[in-house]
């Protein structure tokens, strides 16, 4: 049996943690801009969502039944833009306001970030711990192997 077989695991649980943390990133930068109407790209900050796909699925659609080799966890398709609709809020005296003194507000709802913010911070805890209990068990195998000799 090769090591990528027996760390098949480990690399499943690795990508969930890459992902994950860069979508508490992105959350956490859609908070950081709720306010922000201005951008380097003009207009209004607008909500970023990161996508994942099942590395797996690519395998069940050319029709293989999945093992060890094919299961590899999750890939970041990317990270894009939400399209949904700015809101717009009369403030004349802003800087950023139009002739009639509508300004441009981000498409960021702040439930909706801590939402994805907490099911990130728990879907990356929950791959931490299938990490753990994966060495746990590695170490108690090591240990089994050694005792028996």
């Amino acid at each position: 049996m090769s090591l990528n077989k027996i760390f098949s695991g480990m690399q499943i649980s690795s990508s969930g943690l890459a992902g994950e943390r860069l979508r508490m990133e992105v959350a956490a930068n859609n908070i950081a801009n709720v306010h922000s109407t201005r951008t380097p790209e003009g207009g209004a900050y607008r909500r970023q969502r990161v996508s994942f796909q099942a590395v797996m699925n690519d395998t069940l659609s050319a029709g293989v039944s999945p093992d060890a080799d094919t299961l590899k966890g999750v890939r970041v398709l990317g990270v894009t833009p939400d399209e949904s609709p700015l809101t717009k809020i009369h403030d004349p005296g802003h800087p950023d306001a139009d002739a009639s003194g509508f300004v441009e507000m981000p498409n960021v709802s702040l439930p909706q970030e801590m939402v994805d913010l907490v099911t990130a911070s728990r879907a990356y805890e929950a791959n931490l711990k299938s990490m753990e209990t994966f060495r746990q068990m590695a170490e108690q195998s090591l240990a089994l192997l050694r005792d028996s000799r």
